[in-house]
């Protein structure tokens, strides 16, 4: 039964990060639970439906995507009704800490997961490589990972140089690998722009039966921003929680990078690098046939000017 959840409307953007903690505690704590772990990490946990979201988040990036700075699984609680448990660390951590691992362990010894239906654990980037680690928890579960890291451990990883300061730090024990985590999962979905290299070398090492590997191309290096932004994420949470998420149906629900600004001025770089001005001048019409895009319509008179020149044959008018 639900809760009256009023108090999840309270905008927390304008706290310091301790007074930002404090209120976090005292609402959760009224339709839940609020647990410290240690200095880097804390849980909530919001008791409202039989499908339960797991999310993993740094206070960082959800300061950066919420307008009232609360975990991504606050919207889904008010929504959907659902439960959440929400883990946050500050700053990446990867959430490779024994406390962490100390609360999971208690999690799955007190049958926590198997008092749920559904369970749907998510996150990105260094969130994402945790949401895949820590769901062998939960066997059966579903598992949405956005630009996951497969391990930073550099004796296979040595090729991603953008963690250095991770090398240290063990990926080889505990909830280690985060492919082989994913063996007791029902399905797992990972998404990656394949033009971000080194993003795309970890999802290769997803393969396993129970995922699917998602291409997003052009999204760049923030795949989790801009699915907020196009409003993706919510709905792909909600299809996966009902079984009907695949791989045409993201291809559906991907159509809205068609109208959106930041991933087509990404294509027309991209296109640019690639020195292609017939698929320019190809993209700028279908632009500017469905949107007012000043930008597209610059960029389109400079191309009927260079084929003017004769530096390529514009293509026929559709």
């Amino acid at each position: 039964m639900q809760e009256n959840l009023e108090i999840l409307n309270e905008d927390l953007s304008g706290l310091k990060p301790a007074q930002w903690q404090d209120r976090l505690a005292i609402l959760t704590e009224e339709l839940g639970m609020f647990q410290p772990l240690g200095e880097k990490h804390c849980a909530t946990f919001l008791d409202q439906g039989d499908t339960l979201l797991v999310t993993f988040e740094t206070q960082e990036g959800l300061h950066n995507l919420s307008p009232l700075a609360q975990p991504l699984g606050f919207d889904m609680v008010k929504q959907e009704g659902w439960s959440h448990l929400g883990l946050i660390s500050k700053g990446d951590t990867w959430f490779r800490d024994p406390q962490v691992f100390g609360f999971i362990d208690q999690l799955i010894d007190d049958g926590f997961f198997e008092e749920f239906d559904k369970v749907i654990f998510y996150g990105a980037g260094p969130c994402g490589y945790a949401a895949a680690a820590f769901s062998v928890a939960s066997p059966g579960a579903t598992v949405v990972a956005i630009q996951p890291q497969a391990t930073l451990d550099p004796r296979l990883t040595e090729w991603d140089d953008r963690f250095v300061e991770m090398r240290r730090t063990s990926f080889s024990d505990r909830y280690g690998f985060a492919p082989d985590m994913l063996d007791g999962a029902k399905e797992a979905f990972v998404f990656y722009d394949p033009y971000e290299r080194l993003d795309a070398m970890h999802a290769a090492l997803f393969h396993r039966p129970c995922v699917t590997r998602l291409r997003v191309p052009n999204l760049g290096a923030a795949v989790q921003t801009r699915m907020v932004k196009m409003g993706l994420l919510n709905q792909i949470l909600q299809l996966a929680a009902d079984g009907r998420f695949d791989y045409m149906a993201f291809a559906r629900l991907f159509r809205a990078r068609r109208d959106d600004s930041s991933y087509l001025r990404a294509l027309m770089g991209r296109l640019d690098q690639l020195d292609r001005p017939y698929l320019q001048t190809l993209l700028c019409r279908n632009v500017l046939g469905r949107l007012s895009a000043p930008r597209f319509r610059r960029r389109l008179n400079t191309l009927e000017q260079r084929a003017a020149e004769g530096e390529f044959k514009l293509p026929s008018s559709l």
